[in-house]
């Protein structure tokens, strides 16, 4: 059996990048980390780690992979992560009834921001 454990985001400045991406989401970073990675865990232990890998990488956009974070008041999380350094990214062909909203980090990593509050049962997914 096979379980998602982490998700990589390669970044230029592991020091921001760790206090965005672990403010961003609670987590906390396992120490020691060595100066060109760190590895992010939420408190509980509970879903994937984030691992922030500091090694030059090309930028593609649209990006190949990328993170869709559930919020149950997508409003207040998008104005948090705004906040904390992110950007919103328009999109023309993104549908007017749209449950998410894409967001970049302080890096240009690109995120979403999905509206699960009438998402029954969501946190299982």
């Amino acid at each position: 059996m096979l379980v998602v454990g982490s998700v990589v985001i390669r970044v230029g400045d592991l020091d921001a990048q760790i206090a965005f991406w672990s403010a961003a989401l609670g987590y906390a970073v396992r120490e020691p980390h060595d100066g060109d990675f760190a590895l992010l865990r939420s408190p509980d232990g509970r879903g994937p780690n984030v691992s922030l890998d500091a090694v030059p990488s090309e930028r593609v956009l649209p990006p190949r992979i990328h993170l869709d974070l559930y919020a149950d008041d997508q409003q207040a999380e998008i104005d948090r992560l705004v906040a904390l350094g992110a950007r919103e990214v328009r999109w023309s062909r993104r549908p007017a009834d749209a449950d998410y909203v894409i967001l970049e980090d302080p890096e240009g990593n690109r995120f979403c921001v999905i509206d699960a509050a009438d998402w029954s049962g969501w946190a299982q997914h």
